[in-house]
């Protein structure tokens, strides 16, 4: 995405970018994601970032035990939106983690409470944070008490 090739055809009043990372750990992500590594995505956020690109982390979905947030605070770049996890049967036979705090069920999926959510949201320092939601009543919180842009949980700069 940040490659020259891209940049080139890129528009900056135009494009709107989000860079995924559910993991900050290069091999673990390789386990299970078929994709460019965090690295090399945390790199494009970085470049597009400081080429003045609207473009912003994407924590889709958050699992927290595979992000370290001290480097995800660490990259260059203002955005991030924050897409917490949900749990069903085919996630809980993929990753190999602790799910006893989901506890709340909505939807055909477990999730994690709204107060261990914002425990955990308070530990990112980024000046624009958002975070998109599909259990109602947290969807609601979010837009009228967090979310930098509370018309588009995005955030996108037009």
């Amino acid at each position: 995405m940040a490659s020259d090739e891209y940049i080139k055809i890129l528009d900056k009043d135009l494009a709107h970018i989000q860079i995924t990372i559910t993991c900050t750990n290069d091999e673990l992500a390789a386990t299970y994601e078929h994709a460019t590594r965090p690295s090399d995505r945390i790199k494009a956020i970085e470049k597009l970032w400081a080429l003045g690109y609207d473009v912003g982390i994407r924590l889709s979905p958050y699992i927290p035990p595979y992000v370290e947030i001290d480097k995800i605070n660490a990259i260059k770049c203002d955005k991030i939106l924050v897409e917490f996890l949900r749990v069903n049967h085919f996630i809980k036979k993929r990753f190999n983690i602790d799910y006893s705090d989901y506890t709340l069920s909505e939807g055909g999926y477990m999730h994690l409470p709204i107060e261990k959510k914002k425990q955990l949201l308070a530990k990112i320092k980024k000046p624009q944070i958002s975070v998109c939601e599909d259990v109602d009543a947290h969807y609601h919180y979010w837009k009228e008490h967090f979310n930098y842009n509370p018309e588009d949980c995005c955030n996108l700069s037009l």
